[in-house]
């Protein structure tokens, strides 16, 4: 089995109240339902265009910018949501960049110290969750990771994209459980990666730190 760094290895599995503790404000309406679609082209060509307004407006304080969860993954089904990891410095110092994401819309919807820092924001048209992260934290890593795999593996695509179906069926009446019902499927998933040495030399290669430059 490949060596993975333990922090990247042992996900995060937070819980309905820890995620109120951490709400600023009041809740994004999409956290009411879940609608799965069919996958668009047009996410990634949405992602460009905010990577870019981002880029612009944090200069100099951005370590890297990338495109995650299902929507930047090419065939699957997703949420219409474009999910964003955002790298800084620090996310305690949020004077050096709340501002500015609020001046581009975004609103601060989460603020978890206890999970790396992670600091959640969204857009006005709640079509964007924009999730900034410490240069250190582990769980951007994990994305990438998880991202890549599908990209790379249709079967795992197929059943992700399949079960996420039915659990967005089956969580209906209580949608704000459909996150955590996805542990089971998504911890299958990342067993396979954490086995495949090639990943786990490119995390080695590139540093869990994620010190690449944003493009």
């Amino acid at each position: 089995m490949a060596e993975y760094p333990q922090d990247v290895v042992q996900r995060f599995h937070g819980s309905p109240e820890q995620v109120d503790a951490g709400l600023v404000g009041e809740p994004p309406r999409t956290w009411g339902s879940v609608v799965i679609e069919d996958y668009d082209p047009t996410w990634a060509q949405s992602f460009t265009a905010l990577r870019s307004s981002l880029t612009e407006a944090l200069d100099g304080l951005i370590i890297g910018v990338e495109h995650v969860g299902s929507t930047a993954v090419p065939g699957l089904a997703a949420k219409p949501v474009i999910d964003i990891d955002l790298i800084i410095g620090d996310t305690a110092e949020e004077s050096t960049y709340l501002p500015a994401l609020e001046r581009l819309g975004y609103r601060l919807v989460l603020r978890e110290p206890w999970w790396h820092g992670h600091r959640m924001f969204l857009s006005p048209a709640e079509d964007v969750n924009l999730h900034v992260w410490p240069r250190a934290a582990p769980e951007p890593v994990r994305h990438r990771l998880f991202r890549d795999w599908l990209r790379s593996h249709p079967q795992d695509r197929e059943m992700y994209a399949a079960t996420k179906r039915r659990l967005a069926r089956d969580t209906a009446h209580r949608p704000r459980d459909y996150s955590l019902a996805k542990n089971d499927v998504i911890d299958e998933i990342y067993a396979r990666i954490f086995a495949a040495p090639a990943a786990a030399d490119a995390v080695e290669e590139e540093g869990v730190t994620n010190d690449a430059d944003a493009r």
